[in-house]
C-alpha cells in the first residue's frame, strides 16, 4: 500500500515541477504577485505554467479513479503499474509541453486519459 500512497503524493508534486519549471531564473519574477508575472509570460515558460493547470485540472479524476479502484479491491500490484505510467506519461507530458511539441504532448495527454481510465476500471 506504501507504493500506492508514494505515487500518489508524486502525482500531487507533478504541477509543482512544472510551476518551478516556469518560475525559475526568470527576470522580474515577484513573489508577491506570481500570478501577474505568470500571466505576461510567453514561450516556454507560458507552456509550463499551461502544463501545471492542466496537471491540477488532471488530480481529481486521477485521485477518484484510484480511490475507486482501492475500494473494489483491485490488484495492488496492478494497480501500482498502471498509476506509476500515468505519472511517467504525465512527466513526459511537462516535458514535450515546454518543448513546444504539441503532437506529441497531446498524444501523451490522451495516453495519461487512457491510463486514467485503466485505473478506474482496475
Amino acid at each position: 500500500m506504501s507504493t500506492i500512497t508514494w505515487l500518489m503524493l508524486c502525482a500531487a508534486f507533478l504541477p509543482l515541477v512544472a510551476t518551478v519549471a516556469a518560475k525559475a531564473g526568470g527576470k522580474g519574477f515577484d513573489n508577491e504577485a506570481p500570478r501577474a508575472w505568470l500571466s505576461a509570460q510567453d514561450g516556454w515558460r507560458a507552456r509550463a505554467n499551461a502544463a501545471q493547470a492542466n496537471l491540477f485540472e488532471g488530480l481529481p479524476f486521477f485521485y477518484a479513479a484510484v480511490l475507486l479502484a482501492l475500494f473494489k479491491e483491485a490488484d495492488l500490484s496492478w494497480l501500482a503499474g498502471l498509476m506509476l505510467a500515468w505519472v511517467l506519461v504525465r512527466l513526459a507530458y511537462i516535458a514535450l509541453y515546454i518543448a513546444g511539441y504539441g503532437v506529441l504532448r497531446t498524444a501523451a495527454w490522451a495516453l495519461a486519459l487512457a491510463l486514467n481510465v485503466a485505473i478506474l476500471f482496475a
